[in-house]
């Protein structure tokens, strides 16, 4: 499986043929050397990564990017308390209302995840 493939799921072909929309080069940029290079390197694995990832898209203030990378995160086994404690950390260096911002992005990515697979009971 590829990085591209554990991060984006399901979601993977909507992601490529947004990303070619916008550039094809860029898209090959992403591709080939953000996912299947960089993200696949041996040192950390792909979820610390993803916790990562999110961290850094939170300073940046991109909700579009950030909602993958948080279903990225869940999908490569970081755990909702993970995902949650991650953005509270970042409160801390990157400020309350990115962190503010981020939490309720999380939240309704769970929605959507809670309603795509609805729990048995």
């Amino acid at each position: 499986m590829s990085v591209r493939q554990a991060i984006w799921g399901e979601k993977q072909g909507a992601i490529e043929a947004s990303l070619k929309e916008v550039d094809e080069d860029l898209f090959r940029y992403i591709r080939d050397f953000a996912y299947e290079e960089v993200l696949a390197r041996p040192g950390l694995d792909l979820k610390t990564r993803e916790l990562l990832a999110i961290t850094a898209l939170i300073a940046l203030g991109s909700p579009k990017e950030l909602a993958t990378h948080l279903e990225g995160a869940l999908r490569v086994g970081a755990t909702e308390e993970e995902v949650r404690e991650t953005i509270l950390q970042s409160a801390l260096f990157l400020g309350f209302p990115q962190a503010l911002a981020a939490m309720k992005l999380f939240h309704k990515v769970l929605k959507g995840r809670d309603s795509a697979h609805p729990r048995e009971g």
